[in-house]
């Protein structure tokens, strides 16, 4: 990528930085996916913005970066020193708690709360909200959605779990739509089975056995749960539907946008690849790409400042006089740490240009807005300084 056409690509995340009300990171695990999220946040707040940064992975990756002992559902805030941020700069994180947000998500639907604490306290659903395919990713959503509401926010960045079950986070509002549209559940909300009468015509004589049997070794009594579960669920269906298309227009709205983050192996970047193409076809709006840990080029003038001070480092690393390299005597040590470091030196450059032939191929013919290098550094991102290296490239191209 050109000088010209790099910064560009800068200008392009650093504005969804600044003016995006939305950023969702996804990508494959282990590129620094949940780093990002963290340093995006972090830029936005030295941007003078009200960030805060939302995992759904419970892992504890995102507490240790932001140098917190923990993360709940309730938004903590971050202690950044002042001269890192911008006048009503802030820096908060949380983490989704998928049973809590299904649970407000009963209530709000509900028709009295006799009936929220009904659902909420019944045994078929507690295994459904926590067991059922799409549910972390529809809780998450829905959890965006009252952060969304409540305005409290400039910038709302969801870090997601790796692409695949991020491909989950977009089809959760329609997964758990078209369950509420199943053949299935609508026999079960008919009114004579929701009071528990033809049950057993509806799930078989022989499944109908093995729940009584289950309901006796377990001491549930599953037939009545399930009847007053989904007699219950009844009349809840219009208003899931309805937050589901509130949802999805939210993530399709502009200010809503995708930061696809990998590395310059080729596994990653295919993930990445198929995530761009699945957004483009959902009508969803990609921020960018930021490829992490990527080795950094390596001029090839000789009076580039930072190749003599990298020649020197090396010469200095294997005992030579970074005065007078040209009085080496042939064949002794000093020569040979030399033409070792000059000839690591060529592996390094040889690296850096693969991976970027490897990223141009991975992502050629894909609409990509802006692709942001972040470079490999000396160790791992661990903590808030390491953060702030990473948010200073994402949003000027250049580490600290």
């Amino acid at each position: 990528m050109t000088p010209t056409r790099q910064q560009a690509a800068q200008d392009s995340l650093a504005e969804a930085i600044s003016d995006a009300h939305i950023l969702v990171t996804t990508g494959a695990g282990g590129v620094g996916k949940t780093t990002t999220a963290a340093a995006l946040g972090l830029a936005a707040a030295q941007q003078g913005r009200r960030a805060l940064v939302l995992t759904i992975d419970p892992a504890r990756r995102l507490a240790q970066a932001m140098g917190l002992d923990g993360l709940d559902d309730a938004p903590t805030q971050v202690a950044l020193p002042p001269e890192q941020l911008a006048s009503g700069g802030e820096l908060w994180a949380m983490m989704l708690d998928m049973q809590t947000t299904f649970d407000r998500l009963i209530e709000r639907h509900a028709t009295s709360p006799e009936e929220a604490a009904a659902i909420t306290s019944n045994r078929i659903y507690r295994q459904l909200s926590s067991t059922l395919s799409g549910t972390q990713e529809y809780m998450a959503m829905e959890r965006l959605h009252e952060l969304h509401e409540e305005g409290a926010f400039d910038l709302l960045v969801i870090d997601t779990p790796p692409t695949r079950s991020a491909l989950d986070f977009l089809d959760a509002p329609k997964r758990m739509t078209s369950f509420l549209e199943g053949r299935l559940l609508k026999l079960l909300l008919k009114p004579g089975v929701a009071a528990g009468r033809g049950i057993g015509k509806v799930v078989g004589a022989g499944a109908t056995a093995f729940m009584r049997v289950a309901g006796r070794v377990t001491g549930m009594e599953l037939l009545q749960d399930l009847a007053d579960f989904f007699r219950d669920f009844e009349g809840m269906y219009d208003g899931f539907k309805q937050r589901a298309e509130e949802v999805l227009a939210l993530l399709r709205d502009p200010r809503s946008r995708f930061v696809v983050v990998t590395s310059a192996e080729p596994p990653p970047l295919r993930e990445a690849r198929f995530f761009l193409e699945r957004l483009e076809q959902e009508g969803l709006h990609a921020a960018g790409v930021v490829v992490n840990r990527i080795r950094p080029e390596v001029p090839r003038d000789p009076s580039d400042a930072g190749l003599t001070r990298a020649v020197r480092s090396l010469q200095e690393a294997g005992g030579v006089d970074p005065d007078a390299p040209e009085h080496l005597e042939p064949g002794s040590s000093d020569e040979l740490a030399l033409a070792g470091a000059l000839q690591l030196l060529g592996d390094v450059r040889n690296l850096a240009a693969r991976q970027r032939r490897d990223v141009a191929a991975g992502l050629f013919g894909v609409e990509v807005p802006a692709l942001v290098e972040v470079p490999l550094l000396g160790g791992d991102v661990h903590d808030l300084d390491g953060l702030e290296r990473i948010a200073g490239t994402l949003l000027t191209g250049r580490t600290r």
